[in-house]
């Protein structure tokens, strides 16, 4: 079945929008509402992504994933099962992780700038302490 990708487009964006109406007026956890909207969203998204490898050879950067393909996929590797939400530790430096230590007079206040001095020129000031 050959679909046009503007109209799965539409369908698309319009099954958002249900989703999001759905989300927003919910009424529980498991709202049917809900539940409806999040499965035709799915739907809709899966029917774009193939009108649009079909119609042009191209996909989209996401995947719809079944509930049981989430648990595996979101295992870290403790064992413990849960979404991912935010950088790991490693990959952000903290001030606590800093070697140099916090410079005396680095008051962060506007009270320090002269009454020439721009808040670029102190921006800049401050990032070469």
């Amino acid at each position: 079945m050959t679909s046009d990708p503007r109209a799965a487009l539409v369908t698309l964006t319009s099954a958002l929008e249900r989703h999001l109406e759905a989300s927003a007026s919910k009424r529980g956890e498991d709202d049917p509402a809900v539940v409806a909207a999040y499965e035709d969203l799915a739907d809709a998204f899966e029917a774009y992504d193939d009108a649009l490898l079909e119609a042009y050879g191209e996909m989209t950067p996401l995947t719809v994933y079944e509930e049981d393909e989430i648990d595996d996929h979101y295992e870290d590797e403790d064992g413990d099962e849960g979404l991912y939400s935010g950088l790991d530790d490693e990959e952000y430096d903290t001030d606590e992780d800093s070697d140099e230590g916090p410079d005396e007079d680095s008051e962060d206040s506007e009270d320090d700038l002269e009454d020439g001095d721009d808040i670029a020129e102190a921006d800049g000031d401050r990032s070469r302490r």
